[in-house]
Formats: structure tokens, C-alpha cells, sequence
């Protein structure tokens, strides 16, 4: 476990130094983390693990107090409190792995202020990054179909870190395997690769290379046929190592593409392979493909069985930041929690009051997801038989629900400091993704003017929401 105490914005700590001023410091106060959906009409929440890696670690060391100390910014009385500095208060969040949507609380912050106040930036950065990535993969997965998908971003990811949790968030939304042998390590997750076009132009000939590899792997023989001339020499040679193999006793895996016409090549390399006698080997296909590239080949009949993906997801590249935020909903003062709400010019920065939660929304008979209903925590839902929900923007849009079930999303992760939550393994996740996602109809997933998924205040968060609002505007 790795101290990250300072990997924070300095003015959390010039905050805090306030706080410690000031009454503020020990009022609690509630924080939500959610993100407002541009770019991205749903995701997938990932990084609760190292987020709370993260707050069981903290601790100012020596080090950390002397350094800060340089910054002539703290007195000594601040510095003296940060040495004895832990997390006391509670977390909730939703699982790792489930499908979220705009505005929703991913994870909760109820602490003192002049705790809650310091965690937001290292928590937003791992929340962040992890669910970002976790997004991207979910729809590259959806999109092959049901092919496989091999992660392979390590070398284009933007630091070991992104290419080390980059990979744990690939692996929750649906790879089957990762190249990244430390991931494999650290998550116990399948690693994957075979060779690059280095080893084909190491040796005298292609043909040298495919047979070399095929001696060293005889059972693992999958050769990447696209160093010289894929239909002209690259299947060929192949399929001349295949023969040999097959004579020793052993059947290939298969071949790889990463550059020019994937399409087209697929195909005719599939027809190569089948005359051969070879219609069992598996081509997996690489090379700056995405989602989109991935319904493009689909259209054009292409004849891929697996692809190894790498750039554009580890990087989110089409959409390269998820833009989570971290923002306070209420003091409590005196054991009574007082709303908070930012008000904006801009109607999506407006935020939802309150410590809150997320509510599914079951059908009964299809078992898919309906709604959500953002609600006060001390909301409930059990023996309601039939509910009407409506548009938190637009309130005349509304729905009658019936025959339905409810389910709580959230958990407490950690209670007075201490986690109350067993941490599931990767592989535990992406199970749970797996079901998760599974619960929502395809309307929502499709890349193209997807449907958009409701997400509705319930009527007591909307009155709340409301009379803030008006408020404000008696204040003024």
C-alpha cells in the first residue's frame, strides 16, 4: 500500500488550514462524487478498492510535515494536527462494476469537514480514471459481440499507473486478458500476447520466424502474419508452419492482423485458413480499433474472431476525461443535517441536496431495469405498489410504474474510519458488471442516439431541491 497523503491540490490543505480556524472544522459535512454525463449517457463505477486504499493509508509522515513546513504557508499549531491526521468518518458507495448514469452518487463522503474536505482530489482522480476507462471498455465489449477482447494499452497508456489500473478497469468491464504481466500479477487476471514484427524481422526469412516460434510454442502457436505481405506471404507462411505442426501432433491457435484493410484481409484470410484444412484457427485482429471500427468491420462481414485493443481504450481517446466532481450536500449542525445545493447559471451544474442514494427500478416480468430514482437516504421504497415518476427538469413528463421491484444500490464501505465491506476480487466484479450490465436493455447501449435511461428525483429529494431554490432567490 502506497502513501498518497500529498497527492492533493494544495488548496484542500489551505482549506483545511482555515477550517482549523474557524467552527467549520469539526461540523460534519456530506459530499457526493458523481459525474454530469457529457460524453458519456452511462458508465461504469470503478476504483472504490484504491479508494479506499487510499483513506485507510493516510498519514502525514515526517517528511510530508517538514516539506509542507517549507511551503511557509502552515503555522505550527495546523502542522502539529496533521501529524496525528487520520479518516473518521463514513463511506458509501456503489459497487465496483455497476452500471451508473449522470448525476448519480457514485460514492459518499460523511465526515468531519476538515476531513472530507482534504480527500476529494485523490479520490476524484482514482474515481475518475478507473470509470472512465471502465466506460470505454464496456462499450468496445458490447460493440465485438460477443468476440473477445484483449487489452493491450500498456505502452500508450499516460503513466505505469494508467496503464496499471487502466488494465484492472478493462478487465472489470469485460476484457478477457490483458498484455500487462504486473496487472496479471497484482489482480490475478489472464495475461496475453504473442510476438511483435520485431521477432518475424530478426530472422533470416518469415517463414525462419513462424517456425522458430512454433518450436519454442508449439501448443500456443498463434503468428502474427502481417510484417511483409499478409495474403502474399504472411497466411501462407503460416499455414505451411500450421501443416508442420499438425504432422507433430499439435493445432494452431490461430493468426493475427494489425495493419491495413481489416476487413477485407479477414476475409480472405479466412478462406486461406479454410482450404488449408484450418477452420478451427482463430484471427484476432489489432491495430487503433474501437468500438466504432468495431461496428464498421461488423457491417463489412469482416472475419475476426478476437482482437487485441489497446490505445483507444486505455486512453478513452474519443472521450479522454469523465468529469466527476466532488460536491458538498449538506452540515450537519447539531445532529440535524442542513441541506447544501450549488446554484449555477448553468442548469447542469445545479446540484441535488441532501445524503442521498440510488434506487433501481425492477420490471417483474422482464427483470430489466427501469428507472432510477435519486432519493433521501432516509427514503423507502418496500411495499410500494405502484409509483409515478417524472423528469427532474421537466415535471410534466411523468410515468406510472407498476409491477415492479426495488433495489438499493449503495453500501457502507467504511464506518468511523474502519471498513465494514469485504472487497471483492477483479474477477468477482466482473461478474458482477457482467449481470449488471446485463440488466438494461440494449436500446441504452447502442452508440448511435441511444435511448436515454431515466433518472428521476423522488418527490421528496424534488420538494427539497425546489424550496433551496426558491430560497435563494428570497435571499437575493
Amino acid at each position: 500500500m502506497r502513501n498518497l497523503t500529498l497527492l492533493t491540490d494544495l488548496y484542500q490543505l489551505t482549506m483545511m488550514y482555515g477550517y482549523s480556524k474557524n467552527t467549520q472544522m469539526n461540523e460534519v459535512a456530506v459530499f457526493d462524487v458523481f459525474y454530469r454525463g457529457v460524453g458519456n449517457n452511462y458508465a461504469v463505477a470503478c476504483g472504490l478498492e484504491q479508494v479506499v486504499d487510499y483513506i485507510l493509508g493516510l498519514n502525514f509522515t515526517d517528511e510530508d510535515i517538514e516539506y509542507l513546513r517549507s511551503l511557509n504557508t502552515f503555522d505550527e499549531e495546523f502542522l502539529s494536527l496533521l501529524k496525528d491526521f487520520k479518516f473518521t468518518g463514513d463511506i458509501y458507495a456503489v459497487p465496483e462494476g455497476t452500471v451508473i448514469f449522470p448525476q448519480e452518487p457514485i460514492l459518499t463522503v460523511r465526515a468531519r469537514m476538515f476531513e472530507a474536505q482534504f480527500i476529494e482530489t485523490a479520490i476524484l482522480c482514482i474515481l475518475n480514471h478507473q470509470t472512465l476507462i471502465a466506460t470505454k471498455t464496456a462499450k468496445v465489449v458490447y460493440a465485438a459481440k460477443g468476440s473477445a477482447i484483449a487489452e493491450f494499452g500498456l505502452r500508450r497508456a499516460q503513466g505505469p499507473d494508467a496503464g496499471i489500473y487502466g488494465a484492472r478497469a478493462a478487465i472489470i468491464a469485460g476484457c478477457a486478458s490483458t498484455s500487462n504481466v504486473l496487472a496479471g500479477k497484482m489482480f490475478d487476471v489472464p495475461v496475453s500476447g504473442t510476438h511483435a514484427h520485431s521477432w518475424v524481422m530478426s530472422f533470416p526469412s518469415e517463414l525462419d520466424a513462424f517456425r522458430a516460434y512454433a518450436d519454442i510454442y508449439p501448443a500456443k502457436c498463434l503468428l502474427l502474419c502481417d510484417t511483409y505481405d499478409t495474403l502474399g506471404s504472411g497466411v501462407p507462411n503460416a499455414i505451411t508452419v500450421f501443416k508442420e505442426l499438425r504432422a507433430k501432433g499439435y493445432e494452431p491457435i490461430g493468426i493475427r492482423l494489425d495493419s491495413g484493410d481489416l476487413a477485407y484481409l479477414s476475409r480472405e484470410a479466412r478462406k486461406m485458413l479454410d482450404d488449408a484444412g484450418f477452420p478451427n484457427a482463430k484471427i484476432c485482429a489489432s491495430g487503433d480499433i474501437d468500438e466504432n471500427v468495431l461496428q464498421s468491420l461488423a457491417t463489412q462481414n469482416a472475419a475476426i474472431d478476437t482482437y487485441g485493443i489497446g490505445t483507444k481504450l486505455i486512453t478513452s481517446m474519443d472521450c479522454p476525461s469523465l468529469g466527476g466532481v466532488y460536491k458538498l450536500a449538506g452540515i450537519e449542525i447539531d445532529g440535524v443535517l442542513v441541506p447544501k445545493m450549488k446554484m449555477s447559471d448553468t442548469p447542469a451544474k445545479i446540484t441535488n441536496p441532501g445524503f442521498k442514494k440510488i434506487v433501481r427500478l425492477y420490471d417483474r416480468n422482464t427483470n430489466k431495469a427501469i428507472a432510477d430514482l435519486i432519493a433521501l437516504q432516509e427514503e423507502t421504497f418496500d411495499g410500494v405498489d405502484e409509483l409515478e415518476i417524472f423528469h427532474p427538469d421537466f415535471s410534466w413528463k411523468r410515468k406510472k410504474i407498476t409491477n415492479f421491484y426495488v433495489k438499493e444500490l449503495g453500501r457502507q464501505i467504511i464506518c468511523s474510519g474502519k471498513l465494514v465491506y469485504d472487497l471483492p476480487s477483479v474477477k468477482e466484479i466482473a461478474a458482477y458488471h457482467k449481470a449488471s450490465y446485463g440488466e438494461f436493455w440494449n436500446e441504452y447501449k447502442r452508440m448511435l442516439n441511444p435511448h436515454i435511461y431515466k433518472v428521476d428525483l423522488s418527490q421528496k429529494l424534488f420538494d427539497l431541491k425546489q424550496s433551496l431554490i426558491k430560497a435563494n432567490k428570497a435571499d437575493k
